[in-house]
Order: structure tokens, then sequence, then C-alpha cells
């Protein structure tokens, strides 16, 4: 769309700048033609005023403009009376030139015996007893100076456009070109990234399967032993540590439009640490909750729920026997916030940079998706996620919801 915007936008711009050179450049030539019919004006008057005092007409022998070619005066018979050429003086002028000016006022370009295009300007002047016909052809060099100038700019306009054009398709093959290249990079990264997650979840896969196939194979040769029974309890865990596997698989690739529902978001901290109230117990850990009680957020309560309850599970975990997680959540200036702080090992700046990123984990037995899940979850909601903390410290998470999806 923007594209099309920026296009339609050069085209209009370029189709008004075309139309004002095309109409200055007009303009030029009706102002060289009234430049010029003023200047004739100006040397009728004087001709006429010179003719008035001087009937002999011999004093017009000074008259010498810088714009004219040549002056003459014609009778009724059309015979000159005065020529800038003397040796024309009583010779009979050319009658087409005559008959053409007619009885009246008349001018136009000619051209002349040289090939000079000149204006030429044909008007009765009146004198005492007598009228003649005045005949003045002027040069147009200086009169024309602003039609050339007119025409030099608008050749100078034209130029300009057609290089700016070449110049934005040569920008936009580029640009095509950097974002084709962009593309595939990106692809390349892809690929890459997938074949790392590749590598990392065969070997989180081999793992439990080596175990279930040992134990099944100790079972299926003896089955009578008295240990098969913790041996089928081994194949359980770990065929549901491979579900679990799955599950966060699933997790992080589902992906689509959230379903929306109104909830209260205490009830939403609470059913998540009811959830992890085994392990809090056996820990000794504390749990304090700050959170208002007609607080509320709109979103998907079940994905929610899930980001709430891993993030509870890392701290609870983090966290030594006896241990404290504090869970704040309130209105802010963003939207809705909510910070689960703990005073465990805390976490260094390396792991911080990667602590998002998918399979990568501080546990001997994690999958290194939970994190990864929750910041997925939390953009789909238009939120954000950060983890801030120091070695020895703690770590606290929070997640900021937009003022939007306060219900």
């Amino acid at each position: 769309m923007l594209k099309r915007v920026v296009l339609l936008g050069g085209i209009v711009l370029t189709t008004a700048l075309c139309w004002f050179a095309v109409r200055n450049y007009h303009d030029a030539s009706a102002i060289a033609e009234e430049n010029l019919r003023g200047v004739a004006l100006s040397i009728t008057s004087a001709v006429e005023n010179i003719a008035y005092h001087d009937p002999s007409l011999e004093t017009l022998e000074g008259l010498h403009p810088a714009d004219m070619a040549f002056l003459a005066l014609t009778d009724d018979k059309g015979i000159y009376r005065f020529h800038s050429n003397p040796d024309l003086i009583g010779q009979p002028a050319e009658a087409a030139r005559l008959s053409a000016a007619g009885p009246g006022t008349g001018e136009g370009r000619v051209t002349l015996g040289t090939g000079e295009r000149a204006y030429e300007y044909v008007t009765p002047i009146h004198l005492q007893g007598s009228t003649l016909k005045l005949h003045l052809t002027l040069h147009t060099y200086r009169a024309d100076t602003v039609i050339r100038k007119a025409k030099l700019n608008m050749a100078i306009l034209f130029s300009l456009l057609m290089a700016g054009w070449i110049l934005s398709a040569v920008i936009y093959r580029f640009a095509l070109r950097e974002k084709e290249h962009q593309r595939e990079m990106a692809r390349r990264e892809d690929l890459a990234r997938l074949g790392e997650m590749g590598a990392m979840l065969a070997h989180e896969i081999r793992n439990p399967l080596a175990g279930i196939k040992g134990f099944a194979q100790v079972i299926g040769k003896k089955p009578m032993d008295e240990r098969n029974g913790a041996f089928a309890g081994k194949i359980v865990a770990e065929t549901l540590r491979l579900e679990s596997l799955v599950f966060d698989l699933l997790s992080y690739a589902r992906s689509g439009p959230i379903s929306a529902t109104d909830f209260v978001v205490c009830g939403l901290i609470e059913g998540a640490v009811a959830l992890v109230r085994g392990e809090v117990e056996a820990k000794g850990v504390i749990i304090s909750i700050k959170c208002p009680e007609d607080l509320r957020l709109s979103g998907d309560r079940d994905r929610l729920g899930q980001v709430m309850l891993n993030l509870l599970q890392n701290a609870v975990q983090a966290v030594p026997h006896g241990g404290m997680v504090d869970i704040v959540a309130d209105r802010s200036q963003a939207g809705v916030t909510m910070v689960i702080t703990d005073n465990g090992a805390g976490i260094g700046n390396e792991v911080a940079e990667r602590i998002f990123e998918p399979f990568f984990t501080t546990k001997a037995r994690g999958t290194g998706l939970g994190l990864a899940i929750c910041k997925k979850i939390v953009e789909e909601h238009g939120g954000t996620i950060n983890v801030a903390g120091a070695p020895g410290r703690g770590a606290a998470v929070t997640l900021t919801f937009p003022a939007a999806m306060a219900a």
C-alpha cells in the first residue's frame, strides 16, 4: 500500500512539474511578443514625432535603435519615402508585403533574405496632408531571451525528472535485491536454528528412549524378576518426560488467534500457586501475593495460566529450602504489571541474554522451552516479559500487558 501511495505521489508530482514547465514555455512566447510589440510602439512613436517636425524625413537617418533591423516609410502609391538603405528611397516597395499588410496595422514573424527570423510591424502614420505606412522590422535576439531561458529550464527540469525516475528505479531495484538477500539470510538462519533445535531435540529424546529400551529389555529377559516393578516405574517416568517434551514443543509451535476472555488476575495467580503447593510445602518456601481483588485482564486464561505456572515453578526450584517468592500484580502506566521475585541463586549476564532461547537451559533435565513458551504467549497478548537479577541476589521476572488488555 505504501509503495502505491509513493508511486502515485511521484506520478502526480512529475505531471505537475511537466505542466508547469510547458505552461512557462508558452507564457514565455507571449511575453516575448509583448516585448517586441512594446519596442515597436516606442519606435513608431519616435518616428511619428520626428516625421511631424521634419516632413523631409532626413532626421530619421539618425534613428538607430539596438533592436531595429531596418525601417521604411511608403506612400499610398507604394513608393519608399524613407528606408534605412538610402539606395531604396524613391523605389517601389515590395507589392506582396504591402498587400499582406493591408490598409491597417499588422504584425508577425517574417524571414529575412539572410535567413534570420525577425519581427515585422506595419502601421499607418498620419502626417499633415498625407498618410504614410511604416514598415518596421526588429531583431528578436533580446526579446527571445526569455523563450530560450524557458526552453532551457524545461529541458533541465525534464532531464532532472528523468534522472530522478531512473535513480528511483535503480534504488528500488537495489532495495528489492536487499530485501531478497535479507529473506535468504533469514531462511538460512531459520534452517541453521532448525538444525540446532533438531540436534537438541534428538539429544533430549534419545536419553529417555535409551532408558525405556534398557528397562524394557531387562523386563523382557527376566519377566518374573521382582525388580520389574521398579523398572516399569522408570519406564513410565521416562515416558512422562517424553510426553512433557512433546507438549512443550506443541505449545511452542502453536499459533493462531487467542481466545480472549475476561478473568480476575488474583484467581490466575492463586490457581498457579495451588498447582505447585506440594513442592512449596516440601521445600518450606514462603509465597506472598499482593494483588488488587478487582484487577482484571482480557486474554486466553489457560495460556496465561501456563505462563504463570512455568514462572512460579522456576522461582520455587531456584530458591533454597525455606526461601521466599513474592508475586506482585497491580495497575501501571503501561497497563497491568506482574512481578515474580525470588531470593534464589540469581542469574548471570550471559544466562540472561540467552534465557528466552528455545532449548537453552541450565537444568540437568530441563527441555529449555519453558521460558521460550512464556515469551511467545506473552507477546501474542501484546505484552512484554523481562528477567533481571544478579548472581547471589535472586531474580525478578516482570510481565507487562498493555492497557487494551486490561478489563
